[in-house]
């Protein structure tokens, strides 16, 4: 159950530790020796070289990894070393800038499981990337409330309703949205929740399981 961190820039490093801390072994793949000689330091297993290259990602293992994250600070690489991750049967998560057009956007979720924007989702974001899944507890607000983003699938409930129009009860409250490739901001009352679109909402510990029931259905 091995994760690669390609990259340990601010998200990969960031990255790296959330995953090591939930107990998932990484190994982290550096081009850069101070950044190399970091991720030593914090306790991980590093292979130095480049990302994009093949016999660097089997030397860290890719053969049976269960997923590849391309986290540096260049598309190019992180798209290739998707690809490699791919090649294997491993989970991939591409980093890209919030600047792309959404053509280029559309054309890089085509080919990986999850494109990442750390800009708006930070390194927790990047780790449930590559975990998988559509329910993110991002942060801890305070004792009882948490942060949490929700990719809405095919098929959900809420998939054609307004979002003022959606019934959180008394243990839950949206406060952002945003298309597949756009920023969360706070919704419009008249916003129509589609396909693929993300929300976030603030909800209490001991609600989040009637918050998956709601958004993502039984």
């Amino acid at each position: 159950m091995t994760f690669i961190i390609v990259g340990y820039g601010r998200v990969g490093a960031r990255t790296a530790r959330i995953l090591h801390e939930e107990g998932h072994p990484v190994v982290v793949v550096e081009n850069d020796p101070e950044k190399a000689d970091r991720a030593r330091e914090a306790g991980f297993e590093v292979v130095e070289g480049d990302g994009s290259n093949e016999s660097v990602l089997k030397r860290a293992g890719v053969a049976d990894a269960v997923a590849v994250g391309g986290l540096t600070g260049d598309p190019n690489t992180n798209f290739a070393a998707c690809m490699i991750g791919k090649q294997f049967g491993c989970r991939v998560a591409m980093r890209i800038s919030e600047d792309y057009r959404e053509e280029i956007y559309e054309q890089y979720e085509e080919d990986v499981d999850e494109v990442i924007y750390p800009e708006r989702l930070g390194a927790a974001g990047a780790k449930t990337a590559l975990l998988g899944g559509s329910f993110s507890a991002i942060d801890e607000l305070t004792e009882r409330l948490r942060l949490t983003t929700v990719a809405i699938p095919e098929g959900s409930p809420v998939v054609g309703q307004k979002v003022n129009e959606i019934d959180l009860g008394d243990f839950g409250r949206i406060y952002a949205h945003g298309r597949r490739s756009e920023s969360m901001t706070i919704p419009l009352p008249g916003t129509v929740v589609e396909p693929k679109d993300r929300i976030a909402l603030v909800v209490e510990h001991d609600g989040l399981e009637r918050a998956k029931t709601a958004l993502l259905g039984a």
